[in-house]
């Protein structure tokens, strides 16, 4: 073994060890992708930290620092301005406090491991406000522990970094009896998977070893992992700004006004901030006031927590079927997932995909059979040609509408036959109304009604029930037609752009006060509202 008593020295060492510590993290960052429900599931994790590891390593393949303080120093602004998303920043703080116990000079040996795996979780803990046990906190904490534990005895760096990886799978799998989230979606922390990787690799290349295979946790992972609520906000941004003006709290303060999950470390001058917003114009437009900013990066949490679910279900085989719809807007989308449905073909805003895509949807799922939900008059009849060319038995439920599509999913059980399925399925959205309000695209008579152009149109089940300027007046009138008979519940669909409609649920409510509504965002194109009555 290269290491028995002593640790490395110098730059061209610490380049090996960082990329080693990368390697072992790239080697496991969709699994730790994918283990990511906090503190919301967005499903980046790995490949957050990994992009925080890979500035250091390429700050450090060009670096000319003579010395082991000056090598500290590069590793850790370069951790802090690469950082990415809560799991990068808080891993920045880990590489700070570490780095600045190593950089002394003397010898590097368990003794000084243990003083620099304190430093670094002191550091860690300092940074978040309100730090949650079970997270990559704890496990830095533990680690930090264990090697002062280990300290007295003094055994060689490598016999002390293989007792910390066996450390770190234990206080991992402690993880979820620690953090009531983690533990209702049947996951260990994906931060503290990524600290126990990056951990791996170090010790590995200090033992002259190859890589191990990891021991955490791998896929399948349970359903519950995988359904998830959402962040509130859509955008995870980050940013580092460097100006005589940047303070950490005041940043903090006035980014906390608009977000959640605020994470500012650094010290006046230079800082790095880390936050979930819907504004994140408004993010940047405060940084810039403040000095130069760089190393911005947003990202769209919804989506990446949309592309969490598609891997996971791609994995995990839920039973005897799969259905496989055909939905345009990411809230519908989500319904869908919520109520089961395994891949979503995405439809866009003229509805009709290629059959390919759906046959390609079909051929993803692992369940030996398939059920397809075409949600459009449009795509019927490329939904049964999928079926037709698809290599497992594959059924098409002819639903017409988002809406019938959402009631047939209602009736799905996915340990049931694809055939006992379709059979409920198919009766579940014969029992659906729909309606739908849209504009005129051009001046025309629909069935006796004269539409201008631009109006707001009315449809009940197909046909032209009400055109006016207003999106309301219309959608009153099409909530009456759908109510002519009985129903029990109202369900109103949330388009793009949609306008606020507390007012007109108020009177539906006010003039049905047995009735059910559910107001949903469906995020669909050309369509404000989406409503069925069941």
């Amino acid at each position: 073994m290269p290491e028995s008593r002593k640790g490395p020295e110098g730059p061209l060492a610490a380049r090996a060890l960082v990329g080693a510590a990368l390697a072992s993290l790239e080697a496991g960052r969709e699994r730790i992708d994918n283990l990511n429900v906090y503190p919301v599931p967005d499903g980046d994790t790995g490949t957050n930290m990994a992009l925080t590891v890979r500035a250091a390593r390429d700050v450090l393949a060009a670096s000319q620092a003579p010395t082991r303080a000056d090598v500290a120093r590069e590793i850790t602004r370069a951790c802090l301005m690469g950082a990415r998303g809560n799991s990068g920043v808080i891993l920045s703080q880990l590489v700070r406090g570490a780095a600045e116990a190593l950089a002394e000079a003397g010898r590097i040996d368990a003794a000084r491991l243990a003083e620099a795996l304190r430093a670094g979780s002191d550091a860690g803990y300092a940074a978040v406000r309100e730090p949650q046990e079970g997270t990559i906190l704890t496990v830095a904490r533990e680690l930090a522990e264990r090697a002062e534990a280990l300290a007295p005895g003094d055994p060689s760096l490598g016999d002390a970094l293989g007792e910390l990886v066996r450390h770190g799978e234990e206080a991992l799998a402690r993880t979820p009896e620690q953090l009531p989230l983690l533990r209702e979606a049947g996951v260990v922390d994906a931060g503290g998977a990524g600290l126990l990787e990056l951990l791996r690799g170090i010790a590995a290349h200090v033992r002259g070893e190859a890589l191990a295979e990891s021991a955490s946790p791998a896929e399948p992972l349970p359903l519950d992992a995988i359904h998830q609520e959402l962040s509130r906000f859509r955008y995870c941004t980050s940013f580092f700004v460097e100006g005589p003006d940047a303070d950490p709290d005041l940043l903090e303060r006035e980014l906390g006004e608009f977000g959640d999950s605020v994470l500012v470390v650094g010290a006046s001058g230079a800082v790095k901030a880390h936050f979930h917003t819907d504004e994140p114009g408004r993010a940047l437009s405060l940084a810039t006031a403040l000095g130069v900013v760089e190393e911005v990066d947003i990202r769209n949490m919804h989506a990446q927590a949309a592309e969490r679910t598609e891997r996971l279900l791609s994995h995990v085989s839920t039973g005897a079927a799969a259905v496989i719809a055909v939905v345009a807007g990411e809230g519908n989308a989500r319904l869908f997932r919520s109520l089961g449905a395994s891949r979503i073909v995405t439809g866009g805003q003229s509805m009709n995909p290629p059959t390919s895509e759906i046959v390609a949807a079909i051929e993803a799922v692992p369940e030996p059979e398939a059920i397809v939900l075409p949600n459009n008059k449009n795509v019927v009849l490329a939904a049964e040609q999928a079926a037709a060319a698809a290599s497992k038995p594959t059924l098409v439920v002819s639903t017409r509408s988002i809406q019938a599509g959402l009631a047939a999913m209602v009736s799905f059980e996915a340990s049931r036959p694809a055939a006992v399925n379709a059979t409920a399925m198919e009766a579940a959205a014969m029992l659906v109304r729909s309606g739908a309000v849209t504009r005129a695209s051009r001046t025309t008579a629909l069935g006796g009604l004269e539409v201008e152009q631009g109006q707001f149109l009315g449809l009940v089940d197909g046909e032209a029930v009400a055109a006016a300027s207003t999106c309301s007046e219309v959608a009153r009138a099409v909530v009456e037609r759908l109510l002519d008979g009985r129903a029990d519940v109202l369900t109103i669909l949330l388009g793009e752009g949609a306008e606020v409609i507390d007012m007109l649920v108020a009177e539906i409510e006010e003039a049905h006060p047995q009735l059910e509504v559910e107001v949903h965002q469906g995020g669909q194109p050309h369509y404000p509202l989406l409503l069925s009555a069941e």
